[in-house]
């Protein structure tokens, strides 16, 4: 399943591409990955420009003008592929769910093999909320290694499922979770109010080097996960 890393290189490979783009017309061939109707969902994006392309967990968020955002969680098997022109032959994507298809001529497709990701518009009202139930973002300069030990300190959780608590820190899965705590000499089944500021400090670093390392490599490839021009991430754990 894509996490942080994931994500942010989705985004960061997103934005040349379809930032400045006017929506024309939204085709939705599976709208099971939608959190509301079709004609709803259509109605709210169609005719909106992109402003930014953003990432909040393990979210991509599109930008819209007055200040909707298209919230995308991948799922297992979720891909967002930009476009300049529809793709044929053997570009095409397999497992089509939302078509977004923009002023210039080109596009971009949610495809999504298992379905398992999602894909919605929410007002400012919306994601305000949505937001609020999200941690910390592990990368954001202000998150200090004694925030990470005080959060600790009140859970009688393990450690490897509290990493994996979005609601305690945001972006973090299997993958790296287990990739930092290994680096960190931190048993994954430890109590988290167990780890002392020392060992607290030892994995914050850790966390930031993984991501920070799995972000440079383009993320990491399983089986299923692909960057905005569909090659496969390059780290190796």
């Amino acid at each position: 399943m894509p996490e942080l890393p994931e994500a942010e290189t989705i985004v960061r490979g997103l934005r040349p591409a379809i930032t400045g783009r006017r929506i024309e017309r939204v085709e939705v061939p599976k709208p099971d990955v939608l959190r509301e109707g079709r004609r709803s969902f259509s109605a709210k994006v169609r005719g909106r420009t992109i402003g930014s392309v953003e990432r909040r967990a393990k979210n991509v968020l599109i930008v819209l003008d007055r200040g909707r955002r298209i919230a995308v969680n991948l799922g297992m098997t979720g891909q967002l592929l930009p476009f300049p022109r529809p793709p044929r032959g053997r570009r095409r994507p397999t497992h089509p769910a939302v078509r977004f298809r923009f002023d210039d001529g080109s596009l971009l497709v949610f495809n999504d093999t298992r379905r398992f990701g999602t894909v919605e518009c929410l007002d400012p009202e919306e994601w305000s909320e949505r937001e609020a139930r999200f941690g910390p973002e592990p990368l954001d300069p202000a998150y200090a290694p004694s925030q990470l030990a005080a959060a600790l300190g009140t859970s009688r959780a393990r450690i490897r499922s509290w990493l994996l608590d979005q609601r305690r820190i945001a972006g973090i899965g299997n993958i790296y979770a287990a990739e930092a705590l290994f680096l960190s000499g931190i048993h994954p089944e430890r109590p988290a109010r167990s780890i002392d500021l020392e060992e607290a400090t030892r994995l914050h670093g850790s966390i930031r080097m993984v991501l920070e390392d799995a972000i440079d490599e383009g993320g990491t490839t399983i089986r299923d996960y692909r960057n905005a021009i569909g090659g496969e991430g390059g780290y190796a754990r």
